[in-house]
Order: structure tokens, then sequence, then C-alpha cells
């Protein structure tokens, strides 16, 4: 199977040098050097893209572990990525794949339609570009996307939203929902830890509110010492509100030491727990926390009356107080508040199962 493939955000300066302009990074290659990224590079004067169809597995998850709280609750979602990223963070917790500079990472390879067709096979209403930053296969993305609407399947990117404006205006409108990791809201984290801007990543995050119906949740890590400051939670969320509203679903994830970081303790669940609150004091109607067991905090709850919508125990679906009404409006059962989201009938009942997909080439 051919992994090269031409891509068009790119232009040539006048030292000859050939600039990637996918990313903020705006990497700058001779002849036969890679991006930061390691899977865009020069050839023949242009920038192309090594590995279309190339993947590093591919994996049925619940939609709940993206995390998607809002997104078509209790169904089976088929995660594929593939290798290398576009930040370089000290705290990844997938830097096997995301770090990777060995194409032996990409043991599967397979078409849009090979994806497309396993996520009808395996019942996955969604195909998630996941495990590493999607922006970076951009054109691969989009070829599955267009395979999963023929087939009436609906796309998810996780990514951190460190994408330029034309590129984002592309990639995004083939996608259904995605999960934004904001990861601080300060420029130092982001300079010091991810070699990245906090203004690009909000400038991502207005466009997908302002400009697109995409369907976006964002999840914060909260590392000891480094993001997890009230002074901070409280700056994140109050511009959330003021800047995406009080709807954009919020979770709050729990560190774990890994990769380059691995002199910073595990989040505490009181962290969680406190930033969870400071973001509902804020005004924010949806915030949850994550890599913790808490029922209270993992479930959904109505705006109107303060009802449980949706329980959750981990990723299991527990109670389920909403109704679906014409337009695939969901209501709570008990007031008919409007809870916001993607719902299209009962949840699905996947559970926290995990199933393996291997591709035959």
């Amino acid at each position: 199977m051919e992994n090269i493939t031409e891509t068009k955000y790119w232009h040539t300066l006048d030292d000859g040098r050939v600039q990637c302009d996918v990313c903020p990074r705006f990497c700058k290659l001779k002849e036969g050097q890679r991006g930061l990224c390691f899977v865009r590079a020069r050839e023949n004067d242009a920038i192309v893209l090594t590995t279309w169809g190339r993947s590093s597995g591919f994996c049925v998850d619940p939609i709940e572990k993206k995390p998607l709280n809002h997104f078509l609750p209790g169904t089976p979602v088929l995660s594929f990525g593939t290798a290398g990223c576009n930040l370089t963070c000290k705290f990844c917790q997938n830097y096997d794949i995301s770090k990777s500079r060995e194409f032996d990472k990409l043991a599967q390879q397979a078409t849009p339609d090979m994806i497309a067709e396993a996520a009808r096979l395996t019942g996955s209403r969604s195909v998630a570009f996941t495990y590493n930053d999607p922006v970076i296969f951009l054109e691969y993305a989009i070829d599955v996307a267009r395979a999963c609407h023929a087939r009436n399947i609906k796309t998810v990117a996780v990514t951190a939203g460190y994408i330029c404006d034309e590129p984002r205006r592309e990639f995004f409108a083939h996608v259904d929902a995605a999960n934004v990791d904001l990861k601080c809201f300060t420029e130092e984290f982001y300079q010091k830890l991810c070699s990245g801007h906090l203004q690009n990543v909000l400038d991502t995050l207005v466009y997908l509110k302002a400009e697109t119906d995409v369907w976006f949740e964002i999840t914060t890590l909260l590392i000891p010492g480094e993001n997890d400051s009230a002074e901070e939670i409280h700056a994140m969320t109050t511009w959330i509100k003021e800047s995406l509203g009080p709807d954009v679903p919020l979770h709050f994830s729990a560190f774990h030491p890994d990769w380059k970081m691995l002199d910073k303790p595990n989040t505490p669940p009181q962290t969680l727990f406190r930033s969870r609150d400071i973001a509902l004091k804020n005004g924010l109607h949806h915030v949850y926390t994550g890599n913790i067991h808490d029922h209270n905090g993992s479930s959904t709850y109505c705006t109107g009356c303060g009802e449980i919508l949706i329980g959750r125990d981990w990723y299991e679906l527990s109670d389920w107080g909403v109704v679906i009404g014409g337009n695939d409006e969901a209501r709570c059962k008990s007031c008919r508040e409007p809870l916001v989201g993607v719902f299209d009938g009962p949840p699905g009942t996947w559970g926290r199962k995990r199933q393996q997909i291997q591709f035959k080439t």
C-alpha cells in the first residue's frame, strides 16, 4: 500500500526551504528533512504525509473514554492513531505512540474504506482519530471521515487544537465531534512543557464554537504544582464561560507520572473536586472529573431541577433520566429542561468493554 500522499498546506521560502503551514510550528525544511511531528516531510520540493494508511492500532472503546459525555452516550467508537505529534508535552501519556520515531510502531495498514467498514461491522457509531493528534495526519483523517460519512458513521477528533486557520477549517468540516485538550491556561506552561502557545489553542476553541456545528468538549489534565492552582482554574473557567458559553462540557483529568515528568505525584482527588467546584461556581453547567472513581463528578445533571440525567460509573452508564423528542432533542425526564449534546435515541449499552481490531493485509 502506498503510504506517501501529497499535501497542500506549505509554501517555498526565499532561501529555498519549504515551510509546512499545517500548524503554528511552521517547520522550515530542506530536502529529505522531517518536521517536528516526524510524519510530514519534504520530498521533491514539497511537503508530503508519510503515514497515509498506516496506524499504530485499532480498538473499539466506549465513547465516554475520549472523553465525550454528551455525544451518543453508551455507544462504541472505533479508535485509531498513527505516530508522531506536533507538541512536545513532557507529561505525554501516549508517548510510545506520539513520540515515536520508528515506523515499526505503525504495524497495521488500512484504507479509509477498510476502517469505515470495520466500524460498521463492529457496530461502532463513530470513528475517533486519537492516541496522537490527527492534525498531523490531516489528509488521512479527512479521507477516513469521507468513507465513514458515506456509511452514516460519525467522526470524532481527539486533539490539542494546535493547528492553523486554513487547515483548521478544512479539517473540522469533516468532523462531527471533538475533545480538545486545553493543557493549561498560561503561556509559560505551553512554552516550557509543550513547546507551543496557548493562544493558538484558544483560537481553535473559539472557532469551533462560533463558526461550526461540531460538538466539542474540553479536557484539562491537572498536574500538581504546574496548572492546578485555584487562581488558574478560576481564570480558565471564567474564560470558557465568557468566550464559549456555559454549556461546553469540561473534564478535569487526574495526572499520573509518565514520559519525562516522573518527579510529580499523582493528582490528589481533592484537587479535581476543588477544580470542579470552582468551574461550577463560575457558571459552567457540565463539569466532570476523570481518571478517578467519582460517580458524582462523572454524572450529568439537569441544569433546571438538578436531577441526575446520565449516571456513570467509570465508562458504564447507570441512571438515565433523559427523554428524546422530535429532532433528537434531549430533555430532562422530570422537568423537561433541554440537555445539550448529540443524542438520537436510547443510550447504548457498550459499557467499559475494549475490543482490539486486527486488519488482514
